[in-house]
């Protein structure tokens, strides 16, 4: 009985420390993302892992899931040697980057109404919701940002594969590893989050009332719906660049962004 008890203690010491690594390595995403975006690290630029995780006073490992994951957003560019320098953009292939992932996701919402999805799937993404409800509260400053996050990432990745067609869920995958094209590659600036929670809890809705209408076999509606979701997405990446142009001559995210 000791033994299992002391199996018990120790499987719990392991999920929570994944747990703990999964958390310092999103916000040490959250961390360089903001920094790339704010221009402390100009296009070609080369990061460091060892440099940063002092910088961030975290361990290698979360610095490096970091730095891979914003490598998928397109923000960086893995180079032969198996390091990272940050990308260079322009903004408007970042808004025509978005808007694609739109038409994308317009036809997967479609076609999973005509179709009729998956009633587990259905079930799977009815449980996102409700989770991605729990993220906000009376007090804009209160909003789960982090979890948020994650869980929004979770919704457009489940939409993805309610069409059942794996030719585009492959397709939707490709786009959103493209800078800013992510769901949740928006950049939560504390001094903003009210304005910022302003676009969430209407984008939120709208997750919502495509699946009602997916649910509805509304296959037109659904499609529509998701296109227009994507101007949420567009309104952020917009006042991002918005913010950086008032504070500075140079457009958007300062040394990022070209043309």
């Amino acid at each position: 009985m000791d033994r299992q008890l002391a199996g018990g203690d120790a499987m719990d010491g392991t999920v929570s420390n994944r747990q703990g690594a999964r958390t310092h390595a999103l916000r040490a995403q959250i961390a360089l993302r903001q920094r790339i975006l704010n221009g402390d690290y100009s296009g070609g630029t080369r990061l460091y892992e060892v440099s940063l995780a002092e910088e961030l006073a975290v361990s290698r490992t979360p610095v490096r899931e970091a730095l891979s994951r914003l490598a998928e957003e397109g923000l960086l560019v893995r180079t032969r040697s198996g390091g990272f320098v940050v990308r260079s953009f322009a903004v408007a292939d970042v808004l025509d980057m978005i808007e694609l992932r739109g038409v994308l996701e317009g036809t997967a919402a479609r076609l999973a109404a005509e179709r009729g999805p998956c009633p587990e799937q259905m079930a799977k993404i009815r449980c996102l919701l409700g989770q991605l409800d729990c993220c906000f509260h009376a007090n804009p400053e209160d909003t789960d940002l982090d979890s948020y996050s994650q869980l929004n990432d979770a919704f457009h990745l489940a939409l993805a594969k309610l069409a059942g067609s794996k030719v585009l869920e492959e397709e939707i995958a490709r786009v959103v590893r493209l800078p800013f094209a992510a769901p949740s590659a928006f950049l939560p600036y504390k001094t903003q989050i009210e304005a910022l929670v302003s676009t969430l809890a209407p984008a939120h809705a709208q997750h919502h009332a495509m699946i009602e209408a997916i649910s509805a076999r509304q296959g037109s509606r659904a499609e529509a719906l998701a296109r227009e979701h994507t101007g949420a997405a567009r309104a952020n990446v917009q006042q991002i660049f918005a913010v950086h142009t008032a504070q500075g001559p140079q457009l958007a995210a300062l040394g990022l962004v070209i043309g």
